[in-house]
């Protein structure tokens, strides 16, 4: 017996060795990770249950610190079972020892405060180096709209993952793949009795890699949407989703039957605020502002509700709404104010990589936002941004395509992607010395959603704190820069720039050998740290394009000369613009930069261009002034 344990457990250890060898740094390995899915028409409609598999080993003392799983669940996706439990040899046997379940937790993402999505956390015990996890549990789906995704590949490696779907031949379904970059995904398909079967499968998954700039992991990770098209019931064909008219349909019963009853207060309300202005543009963009300014963006989820935009009345009366309410208010005021084709609009922000082309499910949509339209050019009005000025789109949801809702139709227009010289960046800085020390006044003016990007970082900061933030906002040069003062204006005037008058200092910046002093005027360095690695797999995602210019004036020292200026230096290319001047004018030498990026996400066909560009500046950002004693 005691033989026969020890072949075991060396025969074991082997296992987990050659594993460790196909996956080196990893902790954990995912065995096999399975969805299954059984279509049925039960009580003249569908019918979805989905059976979850998965089962790891541990691969390292680190992965026994991975025990707990979580099962999510909803009202609309309930939790119907489940069972869980640790798989451990103990004498050549193998033990089943049953998971510790904790009390359900409600899950939040970063966009939602309220919600009913829930997780039932497992919590697995006795695990060691060679012990498997092992959990199983089954869902429904309550609405056959809201099928969603899966994903093959995630933070760990997977030996194979399987996606099974077996459909009653009177239902008609709809795939599309995603990011199947290495055409490894294998698919068959099969009939047994009233069912067809169609199974996708992965083996040796590579794990995702996750990179700064990354779009998001659906840009990147192997994934399927999968939707019902249609059913038979009574003879009949009943639609359910596969082109854009049928998600228009189903997104319509939402809205149709909200804000039907005029509120007078809110009637009064938008009255006051629109009175003495005399166009439609006016009105809209006070109200816009007005919604931005009284109603606190606060994110809900509850079944329905996350797809139903509350009344306009209620969200008045509250004062705080998700996107959806945001958007009920501000449509209901537009037609307070007599104001003609404002509309709500569904939209996915940028973290979806959908196109209502490649799948048109509510999968494609994750925002609700409100437009209008004026002398045909359409207006977006996303209100969750507090910042953000009229006429410009919010940062996350830039060249996405809306659904906008047009009575019983409906059309699709594309947001457009906010130009660099809209979202401007400038200074104006003045330099002399002192010694070795650079002493600077400056005005920093910021536009567009730079703009909204650098209110939201200082938020609400007040005192020490707001003087530590706008010091980090305003550093130059090097961690000895010091600023001594500083005065804002425009933080609360969404259509002028935010502006800041300060002074600093910077030590040690010049150096001094012998009767020449070396001093750079590459006080910022944009995109310097934006180089790409060879080795990365994500497109390079960029917040917003910014145009950077800098305007940067050097007193000459009393007693110095300019011995010699680094040359100018130009490029002009699809990904980015940059122009570097040196000027000598009187007793000033005056750097002029002008840096734009034209690209908001980076293909990997464009890394090559993009660094040569930045390989230029960040060469040309080393170059210094000489400056030599008058003789």
């Amino acid at each position: 017996m005691m033989t026969c344990l020890i072949v075991l457990n060396l025969s074991a250890q082997s296992d987990i060795n050659e594993m460790k060898k196909r996956y080196p740094g990893y902790s954990e390995l995912i065995i096999k990770e399975s969805q299954t899915y059984d279509f049925s028409i039960q009580d003249k409609k569908p019918s979805i249950l989905q059976d979850n598999y998965f089962e790891s080993v541990i691969l390292s003392e680190n992965g026994i610190h991975n025990n707990a799983e979580n099962l999510s669940f909803s009202q609309l996706v309930p939790l119907k079972s489940y069972e869980g439990f640790t798989s451990v040899k103990i004498d050549g046997k193998e033990k089943k020892i049953p998971v510790k379940e904790l009390s359900d937790v409600a899950e939040s993402s970063g966009s939602v405060f309220h919600s009913d999505l829930k997780s039932k956390k497992l919590l697995f015990t006795n695990l060691d180096i060679g012990a498997k996890k092992i959990y199983s549990y089954q869902s429904e789906f309550l609405d056959p709209f809201l099928l969603h995704k899966f994903v093959f590949s995630g933070h760990i490696p997977v030996e194979e993952s399987t996606l099974e779907i077996s459909v009653d031949k009177d239902i008609e379904i709809g795939y599309k793949i995603f990011n199947n970059v290495a055409n490894d995904i294998e698919f068959s398909q099969t009939s047994k009795r009233k069912k067809n079967i169609y199974r996708w499968t992965r083996k040796n998954g590579k794990p995702l890699k996750f990179e700064s700039n990354h779009p998001g992991v659906l840009h990147i990770a192997p994934h399927i949407m999968i939707y019902i098209r249609s059913y038979k019931l009574d003879d009949k064909s009943v639609p359910v989703l596969g082109n854009v008219g049928n998600l228009y349909n189903y997104y319509k019963n939402f809205v149709s039957a909200i804000n039907k009853k005029d509120d007078a207060e809110l009637a009064e309300t938008t009255k006051k605020i629109t009175t003495n202005l005399n166009t439609d543009e006016e009105k809209i963009k006070a109200i816009y502002y007005w919604v931005k300014d009284h109603i606190k963006y606060v994110a809900f989820e509850y079944g329905y509700e996350g797809f139903i935009p509350r009344e306009a009345a209620l969200v008045y009366e509250r004062k705080f709404g998700d996107c959806k309410d945001m958007s009920s208010i501000i449509t209901t005021m537009a037609r307070y104010a007599g104001i003609k084709d404002v509309n709500l609009c569904w939209i996915g922000t940028r973290r979806l990589p959908y196109t209502y082309a490649d799948v048109a499910t509510p999968g494609v949509d994750d925002h609700m936002i409100a437009s209008i339209t004026l002398d045909g050019k359409t207006i977006f009005l996303d209100a969750t941004d507090t910042e953000t000025g009229y006429g410009l789109p919010t940062g996350f949801i830039q060249g996405k395509e809306a659904l906008i809702q047009r009575g019983d139709s409906f059309s699709i227009e594309k947001v457009p992607v906010v130009s660099p010289e809209m979202n401007l960046q400038q200074e104006h800085i003045r330099i002399h010395t002192q010694q070795n020390t650079i002493h600077g006044k400056a005005s920093y003016q910021t536009h567009g959603l730079s703009r909204s990007n650098v209110l939201h970082s200082l938020g609400d900061a007040t005192k020490e704190k707001r003087f530590n933030k706008i010091k980090d906002l305003l550093l130059k040069g090097n961690n000895k820069f010091k600023l001594k003062d500083f005065k804002e204006e425009n933080i609360r005037e969404r259509d002028l720039p935010y502006s800041i008058d300060y002074s600093f200092t910077l030590e040690n910046f010049m150096v001094a050998t012998g009767k020449q002093s070396y001093i750079s005027l590459m006080l910022v360095k944009p995109f310097e740290k934006n180089f790409i690695e060879q080795n990365r797999e994500s497109k390079y995602d960029f917040d917003n394009l910014t145009q950077y210019k800098y305007t940067i004036e050097l007193e000459i020292p009393q007693g110095k000369v300019v011995n010699n200026v680094p040359q100018n230096i130009s490029e002009s290319n699809d990904l980015i613009d940059y122009k570097i001047s040196y000027t000598l004018k009187d007793k000033t030498v005056i750097l002029e930069m002008d840096i734009k990026n034209k690209k908001l996400m980076l293909e990997k066909a464009d890394f090559g261009s993009w660094n040569e560009s930045i390989k230029k500046l960040k060469a040309k950002y080393q170059e210094t002034i000489v400056l030599a004693d008058k003789s």
